[in-house]
């Protein structure tokens, strides 16, 4: 009954045969029986002196025995502590009687009537409210809701926007309802009393969680305002070694032996290098850290990590040394093992190439590391870079005419540098010709087959103009009348072919 959770009668001894559970559960039976009394008043119990207690009586009933040891265990007499629990139980019977009064219940099913009445108005103008704001978002397609775009990636057009937007909606109105109709089922029960104790039970289930998470976040805001201090002060020194970098990257700071390209890299690696020490002073404090469960995750995820991405991390460390080797930039013309052509990307996995035939091949970083790596495009722009074709010609045309021929081609060569000149060695002295090593400086790597065409044509063209017939190392003629193999068009007028 609703007035017993008024009563707290604490019985610490036995009585007769009687067990201190076994008083207590007679008590109550008691105790209850006179909520249902139509005779009950304030003058219905009386305290009664026996030889061994002092007994709460109903006429001849005994609804209560108060022992000796009883006061002794409330630090009080036995005619004290009878008296309280008789005007204890008087306040708590009266009370009930007085709720349970026809009237009073009269009043209570009118209330809550009055309560349903409110909850069902409620339901229905929350739903009228949601209804109306679910219209004005359809209102705005096109107008303010046009999707939502992350650079050039659409995560949402409008009408998907809008979808998400009306979910969202119908999710709050019901989440609102939910709550409206949970608060007022304790209201409802808290009018009766045979049904008060479940409104402190259903609160119970919100605010017991509440107060633990609340008294939980208290507990932990020491660490937490830790965390923060720590994250603040690795943002600052982040936010100076960022400054370094830009000023080393601009060429404003000058450090001896460090290339202006080397910052990016070295910041990034720093930039981990420090997340990683704040991730380590900033564990002791995380929530359940201790936690047996936590380590043991920790631990598998590691070894995940660990065995999942060995070969990565070998490219990883091969792109980070590949960067301070220098060996390469973007745009470069490279020759990586048996793969030449352009360097189009350099991340920290692998070095990707365009050859000549517009092929992109993707060379791991650890390959880069452990093949020889020409570069084509590193002096070219200071020094130039040497072209270089062999030709052979036979012993009858003299070798200085050759050379003039050789370097007079090359200098009508597009894109071949006239300083410094280009220049011939004589690379060996053969059976039957004499093989000419022709050296030319270009600046664009990059359009080496380009330049080496152009030039093989230039000295087909001098060599046809001169009338230097180039027939090694496999070309045999005899002068018998046989023609010569100067194009008819490149033949002087006044020179008469030999087949004639």
């Amino acid at each position: 009954m609703a007035f017993l959770k008024t009563l707290f009668f604490v019985l610490y001894s036995k009585l007769g045969s009687f067990s201190p559970k076994e008083r207590a559960d007679a008590v109550n039976r008691r105790i209850e029986k006179l909520g249902s009394d139509i005779t009950f008043n304030e003058n219905s119990l009386k305290v009664v002196n026996a030889e061994t207690s002092e007994d709460i009586v109903l006429d001849e009933v005994i609804i209560m025995s108060i022992t000796e040891s009883d006061a002794l265990w409330n630090n009080t007499s036995k005619e004290e502590l009878a008296n309280q629990y008789l005007e204890k139980i008087n306040e708590a019977v009266l009370k009930y009687k007085e709720e349970t009064d026809y009237v009073n219940l009269a009043i209570k099913i009118g209330l809550a009537i009055l309560v349903l009445f409110i909850i069902v108005a409620l339901i229905k103008y929350i739903s009228k409210l949601f209804e109306w704001t679910a219209v004005k978002i359809q209102s705005q397609k096109d107008k303010r809701i046009k999707g939502i775009k992350i650079k050039n990636y659409s995560l949402f057009d409008a009408e998907r926007q809008i979808s998400v937007l009306l979910l969202i909606n119908k999710v709050v109105k019901w989440f609102i309802i939910l709550v409206a109709i949970y608060i007022t089922l304790p209201i409802l029960f808290s009018i009766f009393p045979w049904t008060e104790h479940f409104a402190s039970t259903l609160f119970g289930y919100i605010l017991n969680p509440i107060k633990k998470i609340l008294l939980s976040f208290w507990n932990y805001l020491p660490d937490l305002i830790t965390i923060v201090v720590i994250i603040v002060v690795f943002r600052y020194i982040l936010r100076g070694i960022r400054f370094l970098r830009d000023e080393v990257a601009r060429g404003n700071l000058v450090l001896n032996g460090f290339y202006k390209d080397w910052a990016e890299p070295t910041y990034q690696i720093i930039r981990v290098l420090l997340l990683a020490f704040m991730f380590v002073v900033i564990w002791p404090y995380l929530p359940g850290s201790d936690s047996p469960i936590f380590k043991g995750v920790s631990v598998f995820l590691g070894f995940l990590f660990t065995f999942g991405s060995a070969g990565s991390l070998s490219n990883v460390m091969a792109g980070i040394i590949l960067t301070y080797m220098r060996l390469f930039t973007i745009g470069d013309r490279v020759k990586i093992g048996e793969v030449s052509g352009d360097v189009i990307e350099k991340s920290l996995l692998v070095t990707r190439i365009r050859t000549p035939q517009n092929e992109i091949i993707s060379v791991p970083n650890s390959t880069v590391m452990n093949s020889h790596t020409v570069n084509y495009s590193s002096d070219a722009s200071v020094k130039g870079l040497i072209i270089r074709c062999t030709v052979t010609i036979g012993y009858d045309v003299p070798w200085k005419t050759v050379h003039t021929s050789l370097i007079d081609a090359a200098l009508r060569t597009e894109l071949v540098l006239k300083d410094p000149l280009p220049f011939v060695f004589q690379a060996g002295l053969q059976d039957f010709y004499v093989a000419y090593d022709l050296h030319a400086y270009v600046r664009d790597a990059n359009r080496q087959g380009y330049i080496y065409s152009k030039l093989y044509e230039n000295i087909q063209d001098v060599f046809n103009e001169r009338g230097i017939e180039i027939m090694s190392p496999h070309y045999r003629a005899e002068r018998d009348g046989n023609a010569v193999t100067i194009p008819e068009s490149y033949l002087s007028k006044n020179k008469q072919d030999p087949k004639e």
